[in-house]
Formats: C-alpha cells, structure tokens, sequence
C-alpha cells in the first residue's frame, strides 16, 4: 500500500454523507496530501490535537488506520487507541487487524479477548479473519479452534473471507487434516484456499501433494507460482523451482520480487552461477526494485558460488545498505576465504549508522575460523558480549569451537563446550570429533563421539570419524568395530552429493549413483581414464 494513498482506500467504502463531511474537513484533506510517513503523522496529528479535531471519531479512525499501515507505527497506533474513550466497531478491527500483521501478532489475540470480555462492542464478521492470521503466524492452531468453534455457533461457517483464514492457518500451523477437510468442502474454485493449501503443504514438507494441487487449479495468479516455486526451495529442490520459473516465462506472466528471491536461493545452492547471472540481469533489465532484501539475495547468490568479487561489485553499488546487506557481504568474504577483507568490512559496519548484530559476529568469527587467528576471535567475542551487549547463541559457541580445533586447541574446546551456557548440540560435539580425527587425540574423540550418539542415535557422523581416527592410529580392529556398530543400529552413512553446472544446466551427482541421463557414458569415460592412468604409472 501507498502510504499518502491509504486514506482514499479506506474512504472508499463509506456512506456518501460521511464522505462529503471529510472531503469538507481541511484537516483530514491535509492527511490524505501531506502525510506519506509517521513523521509527517505525528506533526498533523500534534495540529488537530490542538485544535480539538483529534477526538473526532472519523478524524482519529483515520490516524489510527495510519499507523496500522506499513508506514506506520504499531506502537503509536497503540497508544493513540489506550486514549480512545468507547472505541467503535471499525477502530477495534482496525488495531487488531494492525497487529495481526506486524512482528508482535500475539497483542491481536490480547486485544480480541479484551474486546469480547470488557467492551460493549462485540466483535462481527470483519474482526475474526485479522484474530486468525494471528493465531496463524503464532502457531496456536490449538487455540485457533476453539474461535473457530464461535464462528460455527455464530453462523458465520460459510463466510468465504473467514474460511479461507481458518484454511490458512490450520495449512500454516501444519494440522493439515483440518486444513484439507475445510478445503475439500468448498463447492466452487477459491484461488485464496487453493494458494493457503499449497503453501501450508510445501510448509509441511508434502511438496508432490502441493504440485499436484497446483496442476489442478484452474486458474492461478502470482501468489500460486510464487508459493510454488519458494515451496520447492524449501524443499530443497532446487532443479524444480528453476523449471517451473521457465514454466512461468513460458506463459508470459511477470514474475515478482519474490520469486527472483526464491531463485536466487535457488542458484545459490546449487552454486549454478550462470543462472544467477542471468536472474540478476533479468532484474536490471526489467527495472525490479533493488531493496534490501532482493540486493541480499544477489550477494548470497555471488558468494556462494564462489564469486565474492562480483558480490562485492553490487554491495559497493547500493546507496542505501541494510544490514542484512553487510551481514550477507560479510559472511561472503570469510567463507571464500577472504578473512581480511571480512574484517575490514565488519570496521566499516562499526563506523556507519548501524550496529552489528549476532549475524555479523557470525561472519566476522568464521572469517578468523578459516585465518586461524584464534586471538582475534577471543577478541571479537569479548567484543561481542561486553560492549554490544550481545547474548552468544550456539551458532557462536559453534564457530569459537571451530576456531580452537583448527588450531590444535581440542582440549580447550572441549572445555569451552562443557562450561557454555546452552546445551552443546551434535554439530558442535562434531566439530571437536573432527578436529580429533585431524590431530589424532584419540581420548577427547570417544567423549565427544559418545556425547553426539546420546543426542542423536542415529548419527552416522561420529561411528565413519572415529572409524577413521582408529584406522589412522593402526588400530584396526576398533575401526571394524565401529562399521560393525553402524550395521548392528542400522545406521547408514548418507551417500555424498555433488553439483555442477554445464551450459546453464545443473547435473547432480550421488556418490555410487547412477541415474544420471548419461551415466554409462560417464561410467565408461571413468574407466578409460582409469586405465590410462595405470599405464602411466
């Protein structure tokens, strides 16, 4: 929404009277002309307090609706309603709806419950879409029955607006039984069930069911192929979202914001730079706003695939960075192994007008993970804790471990890991196991491989690494024990996998597969070189 647009939106549906006593109220005409942000907001609404205007209920309708706008602000939104001496029905729905889609929905919830126990306005049909999305992005599906149960006593079942929020969050929560059972008994086509079914499916890991809910729509608009193509991302299936975003090419419709995100996700895990190079010039040709969000998926895209330089060309290009934008650089730099220009870069965050937060610690201590420069990671997180005031999560303790077996310091990682705060997870008993098997200390190994057997049985990682610390040592007779254990539990070592892109087309490979298109040619060429290199020796 338009910020200086919102009051003719919300104008639109009132009586004619109601209309042409605002369009006579040269306060309210200022509103809709002048007021594009909430500093704007708070000089205007500072005027009509003054002049007595503010406790109009048409005049304050329209401030509150205001700040529950995406210009807005929530909170000031809040206090204006605590000031409001018998709000109506419209300025209920309007700060209930506000906070149902802002970061904190659960004062959705408080404010529903308030409104039925202590005012004198009960709520109607246009209150319980906004209370459901709430329970929705908290999860309280649980909740979110009992008011479905209301609706049901107050007649208001086959509302199409309210069902299809009990069908979103029912999808969205993952109780998708519930979901389906509401979905299946639509009479006729609803393209905003069908797109809460498909999401909540891909959400939920069931991404065939999702497509082929998708096939059968009858019509779709950007919403379907956008959940879609993010459903199999999420999924993990990379290959898929691509083909289907070629699909969407295919059929002329112009792809948003959002699905060249979920793309460059896409390439970025797939390390298919050829592809991103083209999304990236896609967005440039087709004029696509390069926000925050969209600038950060292209450097992620860059990084990942091994071309920071190119990254750091589009960083240095935004005018206005966020944070997301420094993080991802950041991050960028130390994973392909430019540590000091991580470092650098996170000193030029610390100079501007923003502060780090724990995502640029993370990158700037995996920069001194793969430099080995332990003191300067001890550093950084004093730096972290003391002066930025920042509670070190496990990802942190992870990478301080990291650091301290690269650098042959197991026993102090290990020492760190049992005196952290937080429980230690497999990952970071892993990290200590593998810096055991690279330094052979055979003691702190068997600690650490039995810690990760107690968290997760089933993790195969510890039996191959202490397999091959044994087999190191000459101490054969343990290695085979260990296989042997693996066997016994019914552990098996996930297959490797790995990708490569040819002339903008990506070929996976799995260790000991043989599915590829080509495989027996790929298998025959093997053994040819195979035999040449014999001759050779």
């Amino acid at each position: 929404m338009v910020a200086c647009s919102c009051w003719s939106q919300i104008l639109s549906p009132l009586p004619t009277s109601i209309t042409k006593f605002i369009s006579d109220q040269p306060h309210l005409s200022m509103l809709d002309k002048h007021c594009a942000t909430m500093k704007d907001l708070r000089k205007i609404h500072a005027h009509l307090i003054k002049t007595g205007l503010a406790k109009n209920p048409i005049v304050a309708s329209r401030v509150l609706a205001f700040c529950t706008s995406s210009a807005g602000d929530i909170n000031y939104a809040y206090l204006l309603f605590t000031r409001m001496q018998n709000p109506n029905l419209f300025i209920w729905n309007t700060i209930i709806r506000g906070f149902s889609q802002s970061s904190t929905p659960d004062y959705a919830v408080y404010l529903f419950i308030d409104m039925l126990v202590s005012s004198r306005v009960q709520p109607q049909r246009l209150t319980y879409p906004s209370v459901f999305k709430a329970y929705a992005q908290l999860g309280l599906a649980h909740n979110g029955a009992q008011l479905h149960g209301r609706v049901i006593k107050q007649g208001l079942k086959f509302d199409q607006f309210i069902r299809n929020t009990i069908i979103y969050m029912y999808a969205n929560c993952g109780f998708l039984s519930e979901a389906r059972r509401m979905f299946d008994e639509e009479v006729e086509f609803d393209l905003v069930a069908w797109n809460s079914m498909i999401i909540g499916l891909a959400k939920c890991g069931e991404i065939d069911e999702s497509r082929y809910l998708f096939d059968k729509m009858v019509s779709r608009n950007t919403v379907s192929w956008n959940s879609m193509i993010s459903g199999y991302v999420r999924n993990g299936k990379f290959k898929k979202a691509l083909e289907l975003f070629h699909e969407l090419q295919e059929q002329k419709i112009n792809p948003t914001e959002f699905t060249m995100v979920s793309l460059l996700n896409a390439c970025a895990k797939l390390g298919a730079i050829k592809q991103g190079e083209w999304i990236h010039f896609f967005l440039r040709k087709n004029n696509f706003e390069l926000n925050s969000i969209v600038v950060t998926a292209i450097i992620d895209m860059y990084c990942k695939c091994g071309s920071p330089d190119k990254a750091l060309q589009v960083f240095k290009t935004v005018p206005k960075k966020g944070l997301s934008c420094w993080n991802s650089m950041i991050l960028g730099l130390a994973m392909n192994g430019y540590a000091s220009e991580a470092m650098q870069l996170f000193s030029k965050l610390e100079s501007s007008n923003l502060k780090p937060d724990y995502v640029s610690f993370i990158g700037v201590l995996t920069a001194c993970n793969h430099s080995g420069m332990v003191d300067k990671a001890k550093d950084y997180f004093l730096l972290m804790t003391e002066t930025y005031k920042i509670k070190p999560s496990i990802k942190h303790y992870g990478c301080m471990v990291d650091v301290l077996g690269r650098a042959g310091l197991i026993e102090e990682a290990e020492q760190l890991v049992r005196n952290m705060p937080l429980n230690p997870d497999a990952i970071i008993w892993g990290s200590i196991l593998s810096a055991c098997r690279k330094r052979g200390n055979i003691e702190v190994a068997r600690r650490a491989a039995k810690s990760i057997i107690e968290l997760d049985k089933n993790e195969s990682s510890s039996y191959v690494l202490m397999s091959n610390l044994y087999a190191a040592s000459n101490q054969f007779e343990e290695a085979m024990e260990e296989r042997l254990l693996m066997k016994e539990n019914k552990i098996e070592k996930e297959p490797g996998c790995s990708l490569i892109e040819v002339d903008g087309e990506v070929h996976e490979f799995v260790a000991g597969g043989r599915l590829h298109p080509k495989a027996p040619e790929i298998y025959l060429l093997l053994n040819h070189l195979g035999l040449l290199v014999l001759e050779m020796v």
